[in-house]
This record gives C-alpha cells, sequence and structure tokens, in this order.
C-alpha cells in the first residue's frame, strides 16, 4: 500500500481518517502542532494496526512549518499517495470585535496551508501519475456564517478546480463536506454541543469512511448522510437572502465542522 500524510491527525475526523487507512495498511505521516500528541497516536497505531508512521511536528500557520510539510510531500524517495488536508479550527468569535489575529491564524490554516500543500502534492502526484488530495470542507461551506464558512466555501471550490485541472492526469481530489460531526471540535472552539438536537449528528467514523471511498471512486464532492446532502442542495438552490437568514452568522459565532 502506499503513504498518505493527514494533518490535523491526532484528533476528530482526522485520527478516524489515520486509523482506516492504517487499517488499510497504508504507510502513515501524521502532521500535527503537539508533538507528543502525535507520538502517543503513531504508537497506537504502530501497535494495533501494524503499519509504519512518520510524525511530523508542524504549526500550518508558520511558514517555516508548512513548508517542512512541502519538503516531506515532494520527497522523490520517499513519495506520498494520498494528501489529506484536515487541519482547521473553529474560532468560536464574531468577527466584528473578535481578535483579528485568532482570524488571520485560521485563514493561514484552513485556506493557505490547504494552497500551498495541495500544489506541492500535485505537482509531484502529477509527474508520478498517480495520486489524491482529499480537502475537508463543510456543509457550512454552502451558509453564511462567518470566516469559518468563507474558509471552506474556498476549499470547496478549490478543490473543484483542482480536480478539473488534474482530469486526465491520473491524480485525483475530493472534497469531504461532513456536517456536524461528534469530534472536539466544536469543545475546542467554546461551542456548546448541546445547542443541536442528536439526529443532526455523524460518527467521525461514518464521514471518514465516506470521505476515502469517494477518494477511491475518485469522486469530486462528498457530503456524508442523506440528511446533509438533502440540505445541502436546500442550501444550494435557496435565495441567498433566505440563506443570510435562515444560515447566517450568529452572535455566538458557532461553526458548523
Amino acid at each position: 500500500m502506499g503513504t498518505a500524510l493527514v494533518t490535523g491527525a491526532t484528533s476528530g475526523i482526522g485520527l478516524e481518517l489515520a486509523w482506516q487507512l492504517a487499517q488499510a495498511h497504508h504507510r502513515l505521516i501524521l502532521v500535527a502542532r503537539t508533538e507528543e500528541r502525535l507520538g502517543a497516536v503513531a504508537e497506537e497505531l504502530r501497535q494495533f494496526a501494524g503499519v509504519q508512521v512518520e510524525v511530523l511536528p508542524a504549526d500550518l500557520a508558520l511558514r517555516a512549518d508548512l513548508d517542512r510539510v512541502v519538503e516531506r510531500l515532494t520527497s522523490p524517495r520517499r513519495p506520498v499517495g494520498l494528501l489529506v488536508n484536515n487541519a482547521g479550527f473553529g474560532l468560536g468569535q464574531s468577527f466584528v470585535g473578535g481578535e483579528l489575529a485568532a482570524e488571520e491564524r485560521a485563514l493561514d490554516v484552513m485556506v493557505r496551508a490547504v494552497m500551498v500543500l495541495s500544489h506541492a502534492a500535485a505537482g509531484a502526484m502529477a509527474e508520478r501519475g498517480r495520486g489524491a488530495i482529499l480537502n475537508v470542507s463543510s456543509v457550512a461551506a454552502r451558509t453564511a456564517m462567518g470566516t469559518y464558512a468563507a474558509h471552506k466555501a474556498w476549499v470547496l471550490s478549490f478543490t473543484e478546480g483542482l480536480a478539473s485541472e488534474l482530469e486526465g492526469t491520473g491524480v485525483t481530489a475530493t472534497a469531504l463536506c461532513p456536517g456536524l460531526v461528534h469530534t472536539g471540535f466544536h469543545a475546542a472552539a467554546g461551542v456548546d454541543d448541546s445547542t443541536w438536537s442528536g439526529p443532526v449528528w455523524l460518527d467521525s467514523e461514518r464521514v471518514a469512511a465516506e470521505g476515502l471511498a469517494a477518494v477511491r471512486r475518485g469522486q469530486v464532492i462528498c457530503t456524508p448522510s442523506l440528511r446533509y446532502r438533502s440540505a445541502n442542495a436546500v442550501l444550494r438552490t435557496a435565495p441567498r437572502w433566505l440563506v443570510r437568514k435562515v444560515a447566517g452568522t450568529s452572535r455566538t459565532g458557532r461553526p458548523l465542522e
């Protein structure tokens, strides 16, 4: 099996993707900020899945760290067959009156890093004539929920354009667009999960499995679950004034994952 590089690999959807890739006997490169947590996850994967695991501590908001990930992605001797751009976080603040530095960091991690890493991976993969890129967007991309939605809308549009450009090269690009997922994402953003009722939640296992299945099929957009595919269709066709009214930015700044 090939090698997969996963950003944001120590929690939530990224961690589940890493486990499912390991169970499919892929070698792994795990990228996250916290070296201690990376080491613990890597050891668990080695012990229980029996796969090779590299760790690459990196803060994707820092250019020097991002460049180290680029260097690993473009290594000709140790090619990466799958890039998963998963790293991201909710801000839990409104844009107006919010901390600008936090907004800039979110932009760096969820937009700039996705662009830079995709550029590196797509070039290397196209030269080899095979590979795949999985970018984690969100159902929020169709809403008007502040800068988080804007970042995820960029990821979705970017991935569609990248998929078109890569057509015929043997390389694919997929945007995974989950809705609300049971992870530590909302707690980290200071958002109370009880705001939403039970039926709207998805398990990270299902989201990861559907995302990886979409990659194997070469599918460009994957929205797990019928209810979110239906919601996505409504958001895509509804008048934007209605979207802003129903799915616009709230005072809590609460994001969908």
